[in-house]
């Protein structure tokens, strides 16, 4: 499978334990050595009338945890086909799940489709065309740069980049023409950028790269850059939710922030904002923070305490973290399916009991829970 967007992501928990960094390119070959390709279609490309399209999946509240929610409402009917078909079923390691989610993740990693009609008129009710000619300068000799000049933006993030720092050294200029920062939308900003390379002339800029910094790295710049002295500490700002917002949607409100925090002149390297945009949305957005309380309900809903909760089961006792001393993730959730789901199925069916089906959320809330059952909170 070729027609992806390569994509890194970095599975940190707030546990101590390893980090899990998953990769979109390893992800695809994932997707074809479990034999994913024989039954899903990616796009429109494979199998049609098998399993569903799998690049549909990833809209903006997909999380590892979806994925694990998704994988195990399938699980039954692809045991079936996997046997009819005499293939083997998946069984993946967390670091292999945790792989395909960034493979599938990175078919929907900008949302907003940009319009250059629509990103002309905004450049002119925008106010963007008072100081910015396309070819030249406007006929006020102002030396400010055309479009033509611009520096080329491979993604919204950048173009923020570019654009704050430029308000920051033209708010005199700004205040003379009585001109404030424009409040953008996460659409006006896609729409922007497309007008903007093509009134430049500009060559398409390869796909973007989605490259979150670390833990420490996005702590860093969040201080260092002031953002805490009027958001607080980095995890008060973490638990109001983005659960909705894309990345374009982020840079967007970065620079409808932009006017109060340029009054401290704060500029970034070329990077740093997408750093801090990248690690923010990730840590709010992708991996969810599941309410255990929640997750207890689930547990017993979804009769898990039947086998789990029994010792003469001989269910695993879940009082405790996964074999290798990590927290319950979605990526977990995903490995312990394709090993134990098949046998879990059989004795679900011998106590008749219905196989589980799980919303996304249910999921990150069961995760939630089954952390705290090890005697410890995950994220």
């Amino acid at each position: 499978m070729k027609n992806f967007l390569p994509l890194t992501l970095i599975f940190a928990a707030s546990l101590p334990a390893a980090t899990i960094t998953a990769d979109a390119t390893r992800g695809a070959a994932v997707f074809e050595v479990q034999g994913c390709v024989q039954c899903h279609a990616i796009n429109g490309v494979g199998p049609k009338n098998i399993g569903p399209d799998l690049g549909q999946v990833a809209d903006r509240g997909f999380t590892p945890a979806a994925l694990a929610a998704t994988m195990w409402n399938h699980a039954p009917e692809m045991w079936v086909e996997t046997k009819l078909r005499s293939v083997p079923p998946p069984a993946m390691d967390e670091q292999q799940a945790a792989d395909l989610f960034a493979f599938f993740y990175s078919m929907r990693f900008f949302e907003e489709p940009g319009d250059a009609a629509r990103g002309k008129a905004l450049f002119t009710s925008k106010q963007c065309a008072q100081c910015h000619g396309i070819d030249e300068p406007p006929a006020s000799g102002q030396n400010i740069k055309p479009v033509a000049e611009w520096t080329q933006a491979g993604d919204p993030l950048e173009m923020v980049e570019i654009m704050w720092n430029h308000s920051t050294a033209m708010r005199a200029e700004m205040a003379q023409r009585k001109i404030r920062l424009p409040q953008l939308s996460g659409q006006d900003l896609a729409d922007l950028l497309v007008y903007t390379r093509r009134a430049a002339k500009q060559r398409q800029p390869p796909k973007p790269v989605f490259e979150p910094a670390g833990e420490e790295m996005g702590k860093a710049l969040f201080e260092t850059k002031k953002c805490s002295s009027c958001h607080g500490s980095f995890t008060q700002f973490l638990s109001v939710g983005l659960r909705d917002e894309s990345l374009t949607d982020i840079a967007a409100d970065m620079w409808n922030h932009g006017l109060d925090m340029n009054r401290n002149n704060t500029t970034f390297a070329t990077g740093e904002m997408k750093q801090i945009a990248d690690y923010i949305w990730y840590a709010r957005a992708v991996e969810g923070v599941g309410e255990a309380g929640r997750g207890e309900k689930v547990f017993a809903d979804k009769k898990c305490t039947v086998c789990h909760d029994d010792p003469s089961s001989g269910a695993p006792n879940l009082n405790r973290l996964t074999a290798g001393g990590a927290p319950f993730s979605g990526a977990a959730m995903v490995s312990v399916l394709t090993h134990h789901g098949p046998a879990m199925f059989d004795r679900m069916r011998e106590k008749h009991i219905a196989w589980p089906h799980f919303t996304g959320d249910e999921m990150s809330s069961l995760i939630g829970y089954l952390n705290a059952r090890g005697g410890k909170v995950g994220r």
